[in-house]
């Protein structure tokens, strides 16, 4: 079973609030989305290893500790995947950026892949893959599938709200790919949405909706 981490952070919390509410408009949920972004991914890096480093400082010379060079790729799942990257990006700014597009047929409600476009050295990199929402697990599986055929071995699932429906089709299908999530909602309705959700992230970070 692949492990799943709820960060439950009063700030994550609170700002998560806002962010499923109906009456915040696409200004504000964008910050917002950015801000609990940039907070999860203090959690989502808290494993990375760290170097020890000679550095001088004003008064004298002394060891600290580095990351370890250890290259991070970033991949939002489009399109609302990238309302959660300029978040991460502030704390992480070496870090690649690849964007995989999927999108759930209205009707099956399988994943549809149409764009893929990732950094050439991605076996050499933790991947982190963000989309706000984690509901049947169609298109989190699909993109995990596609990062794996082109040789990611270390792979991180970051989502602002997840299904139980979803941990349980990506930890059957990935053990081996942690979640990492604000909130587990109650269920999916009969359309596949999340309950209570947040709506559709994409059309509330655009305003397209």
């Amino acid at each position: 079973m692949g492990k799943v981490v709820v960060i439950d952070h009063p700030l994550v919390q609170h700002k998560l609030s806002f962010i499923r509410d109906k009456n915040t408009g696409p200004k504000e949920f964008r910050e917002l989305v950015e801000e609990v972004s940039m907070l999860m991914a203090y959690e989502v890096t808290r494993d990375l290893t760290l170097q020890d480093t000679e550095i001088e400082t004003p008064i004298c010379s002394t060891m600290t500790k580095t990351l370890s060079g250890k290259k991070i790729g970033l991949i939002p799942i489009l399109r609302a995947g990238l309302g959660m990257v300029d978040g991460m990006m502030k704390l992480i700014p070496a870090a690649k950026i690849g964007h995989i597009g999927v999108y759930r047929d209205p009707v099956t409600f399988q994943p549809v892949d149409y764009y893929c476009k990732l950094p050439g050295d991605i076996a050499e990199r933790d991947l982190i893959l963000v989309d706000p929402m984690l509901a049947t697990g169609g298109s989190a599986c699909a993109a995990i599938d596609f990062l794996k055929e082109k040789g990611a071995v270390t792979i991180r699932l970051v989502n602002l709200i997840a299904a139980p429906e979803g941990i349980e089709q990506v930890q059957k299908l990935h053990p081996d790919v942690p979640i990492y999530i604000a909130a587990i909602d109650q269920c999916l309705n009969e359309h596949a949405y999340i309950v209570p959700g947040l709506g559709d992230a994409g059309d509330r970070l655009f305003g397209t909706k």
